[in-house]
């Protein structure tokens, strides 16, 4: 009997193997039956929810991201695995309990002498861009599902699986929260950083005064009150027909690509002539733009009102509508040091409280943008702390990094564990749990 080594740890392999003719299953132990996911459960459709909707109370509401609603009713009651219809087809949960699900899902009955757990960890592996259809959104049908191959021991090997997975799966997910937890400090302390150097300066022994604004409390005395539209010029971003949009020439920036204080690359394009044309929407390397449309304040990775900074790649090119960009006057104000005090809490709460529309999309005026507050020193002390605080994030990032490549790694480790476990690659039937400590 050979073992195979998973998270840093052996296990046995099973005596004899099978071949069992489902690509995605591979060899399987010799014993165990192959057979068609219809063999262990039946599939029910969702159902719209808008007439069981409450606001408190009563029973939760599934889509694919999980629980979103609470419903006046249920459609089932007891352990299902949930397989999405349409959209997200490919993120099957496990549901214990009463429920409802929404009409884009498939609720499942499981069969008597199988484990809804150990169906949950098969269903992990199904092959869904195979058996969804190749539409703009895409969705399943019940008959291709229950067609699936599908291995299957016996009920208390399958017990023995799901009490091993639900255990060693809990522990990777332990994991993955202190390095989530840890991503999230460091945003914390990256916001605290910014907002303490661009209001408190890097002195720590000098002289403060009152500024009579309340966000900003003492600052150092040399520093000089001002508002935005006493040093900041803007432009606006031009509404470019989509008639002129073609696959190359100068490249167009899009509101929506502003993301995380950062721009992603488009793929539209405009023709070498609107350079010319439109001169006030041509962008330089280190402008700085933000959005005038966009979410509300509530959806942060998106909410109107998102900066960045024109990297090197994006040089040269053109400017979409809903943005504006902020142009300052460099004798007053360094474009590094204005880019990390728009970063700051007291600006997003100042964009927060004048953005305006519905519950869908929110929109910015430009006046309110500029009525903004604040204090600035020397430029040469705004080069400073501009510089000491490029300095600090490259190290934060670096340690983001790190933690976002540790919970890749853990994520990676967690389903090559549920897939030996659930596929006989490993044999956990003398796993117990006071031999694991």
């Amino acid at each position: 009997m050979t073992a195979t080594a998973l998270s840093g740890r052996k296990y046995s392999e099973y005596p004899e193997y099978k071949d069992s003719g489902v690509e995605w299953l591979g060899m399987v132990p010799k014993d165990w039956k192959i057979g068609k996911l219809k063999n262990v459960l039946r599939i029910r459709n969702g159902k719209d929810y808008k007439h069981v909707e409450v606001q408190n109370g009563g029973y939760p509401v599934y889509g694919s991201g999980g629980e979103f609603k609470r419903s006046s009713s249920y459609l089932h009651d007891g352990i299902s695995v949930l397989f999405g219809r349409k959209g997200t087809v490919d993120k099957p949960l496990i549901i214990k309990g009463k429920f409802w699900t929404v009409d884009t899902m498939f609720y499942s009955v499981i069969f008597e002498n199988s484990i809804a757990e150990y169906i949950h960890g098969q269903a992990i592996l199904f092959p869904y861009d195979l058996l969804s259809t190749n539409t703009a959104l895409p969705s399943m049908t019940q008959e291709d599902l229950l067609q699936l191959g599908f291995v299957i021991p016996s009920v208390e090997e399958q017990q023995k699986i799901a009490n091993f997975l639900d255990h060693e799966t809990a522990r990777i997910d332990t994991l993955i929260a202190k390095q989530e937890k840890l991503i999230e400090l460091l945003k914390e302390k990256r916001q605290a950083v910014i907002s303490h150097a661009v209001t408190r300066g890097l002195n720590p022994d000098a002289l403060m005064k009152d500024t009579g604004v309340e966000w900003l409390g003492e600052v150092p005395k040399h520093w000089d009150k001002v508002v935005f539209r006493h040093f900041i010029k803007t432009r606006k971003g031009v509404a470019f027909s989509t008639s002129d949009f073609c696959d190359s020439g100068v490249r167009v920036v899009k509101a929506s690509d502003i993301k995380k204080l950062s721009l992603r690359k488009s793929d539209i394009f405009l023709p070498e002539r609107f350079v010319n044309k439109y001169p006030k929407a041509f962008l330089k390397q280190s402008d700085i733009i933000l959005s005038t449309v966009g979410s509300a304040a509530e959806v942060k990775n998106s909410a109107v009102g998102q900066i960045a900074m024109v990297p090197q790649e994006l040089d040269s090119t053109l400017l979409n509508q809903n943005t504006v960009v902020f142009d300052s006057d460099n004798n007053i104000i360094h474009k590094n040091f204005i880019f990390f005090l728009l970063q700051t809490t007291a600006y997003r709460d100042h964009l927060d409280l004048h953005a305006h529309g519905t519950a869908n999309q929110a929109s910015l005026n430009v006046t309110d943008m500029l009525d903004f507050r604040c204090v600035i020193p020397s430029i040469e002390e705004q080069k400073d702390i501009a510089e000491y605080l490029y300095d600090f994030i490259v190290r934060v990032v670096k340690l983001e990094a790190k933690a976002t490549d540790a919970i890749d790694l853990m994520k990676e480790r967690k389903t090559a564990l549920i897939s030996a476990a659930v596929t006989g690659k490993i044999d956990v039937r003398d796993w117990n749990i006071n031999n694991d400590q």
